[in-house]
């Protein structure tokens, strides 16, 4: 893995009639991360969207990075299919199937692979939805609160995933309200 650097300059978002945030600017070098703090509505998850491509910038560039995996507040899991089958289904679209394995091992779900997504707890969908990004293949990882429903083995499963990801040239940011067990990182404070 050799991404390029992610640089951010002058970033702006608007949601409604709302500025959330205007200014912005940051880099994160392979091997990077960054963690976005703010209080609640301040605009953390919205810059995640924005550099998934998923929102439009009011104003601002955002180039490099590579291409991302991105890990929501929802895990899009369809309640039905078991669990395997959708990651299956996922890994396939990013032709990382043959990585699926050892990404479900990484965080502990490849033994819920026949469970319907339905009967998964929030941590397991939350680790699911990890599983999904490591898988990916991608150099830029953008995560919102991947702690949220985890208990403490399983974060620090996520840390060791972030280190092993950074180590091999990856970068992450990470929209957090505390500690998730990333080592050596920048923080933005938005709000």
């Amino acid at each position: 893995m050799s991404p390029e650097a992610l640089i951010v300059t002058d970033l702006a978002c608007r949601r409604g009639d709302r500025l959330l945030f205007s200014g912005l600017a940051f880099r994160v070098e392979p091997g990077g991360a960054l963690t976005v703090e703010g209080p609640n509505g301040c605009g953390k998850s919205s810059l995640l969207r924005l550099l998934a491509g998923l929102l439009t910038p009011e104003a601002g560039n955002i180039d490099g990075g590579g291409a991302r995996g991105f890990l929501g507040h929802d895990a899009a899991l369809k309640s039905r299919q078991r669990l395997g089958d959708e990651l299956a289904f996922w890994a396939r679209l990013d032709g990382a199937l043959d990585r699926l394995p050892a990404a479900m091992a990484a965080v502990n779900v490849a033994g819920l692979a026949d469970v319907p997504c339905r009967h998964l707890s929030s941590g397991q969908r939350r680790r699911a939805g990890l599983a999904r990004v490591i898988a990916s293949g991608a150099p830029l990882w953008l995560l919102d609160e991947p702690t949220a429903g985890l208990d403490t083995a399983s974060v620090a499963l996520l840390a060791a995933a972030m280190a092993a990801h950074r180590a091999a040239g990856g970068m992450v940011v990470a929209a957090v309200h505390g500690d998730i067990g990333l080592a050596d990182h920048a923080t933005l404070r938005l709000g």
